[in-house]
């Protein structure tokens, strides 16, 4: 699978306006014009992510007539999260959430994905800006589970958090520096579980509003596990409680 590229500046306008779901514009330095400010303005409207770059990185991509833009077209469409919540909870199932915090290597989105689908995750909430997006790379290291399990995109996590909090899930952080473990907690309950990035794990601001944290009891020297792995660990334990 490869992923989608639209080159053009009015390609690019006409596949926003018909809600393509874009993952990033490139846009050539020194780029400019009356159709490119309205570009611009769409961008910025749309809440799409959009990278500067220097004339090489575009003719690498294409040597076509892109007048200085190319646009990375997301292979799947992404799901509602307060729609898919709603469902579950109508059909009397506990959701099971699991939310990305700024989760850049797209091995472990792959890894992650891969998991959240073979352990029941209703959906996967990622990002917008400064994480790892659906590419056909990440599909391809997720074998294909990206394209079954739900992808929900947000702009703010901290929005999305409320939303969820306000829908009865409850926000579960997994960190190193809680005191829970996460065999002792209950996850008999509408659950998010928010795992952080690979460097710093759960950022502050997001962890701070988090109904509650757990940790992963080690015992060996190592500080921290692979952020896949603890997320594996994590959702055994929540299928072996509501199946025991």
């Amino acid at each position: 699978m490869r992923e989608n590229l639209i080159y053009g500046i009015r390609s690019t306008i006409e596949a926003i306006n018909s809600g393509k779901e874009i993952n990033k514009v490139l846009i050539q330095h020194g780029t400019q014009g009356e159709l490119m400010s309205e570009l611009l303005s769409l961008l910025k409207e749309k809440a799409i992510p959009s990278q500067n770059v220097p004339p090489q990185k575009i003719y690498k991509l294409s040597r076509d007539n892109h007048q200085g833009v190319v646009a990375f077209m997301s292979p799947i469409e992404y799901g509602d999260l307060e729609a898919i919540v709603m469902e579950t909870l109508e059909a009397k199932k506990n959701p099971l959430i699991l939310i990305l915090d700024r989760i850049t290597d797209v091995r472990n989105f792959g890894s992650i994905a891969r998991s959240a689908e073979c352990l029941g995750v209703d959906a996967i909430v990622i990002p917008k800006r400064e994480a790892a997006q659906v590419t056909a790379d990440a599909i391809k290291t997720s074998a294909g589970a990206l394209l079954k399990v739900k992808i929900c995109r947000e702009e703010n996590l901290r929005d999305t958090m409320l939303m969820l909090q306000q829908s009865g899930v409850l926000i579960v952080a997994s960190s190193e520096q809680a005191e829970t473990p996460v065999s002792e907690f209950d996850f008999k309950v509408p659950v998010a579980i928010v795992m952080g990035s690979e460097e710093n794990g759960v950022s502050k601001d997001i962890y701070k509003r988090c109904d509650a944290q757990i940790q992963i009891p080690m015992i060996g020297e190592i500080a921290s596990m692979n952020v896949s792995v603890s997320c594996g660990i994590v959702l055994y334990e929540i299928n072996r409680q509501r199946n025991a």
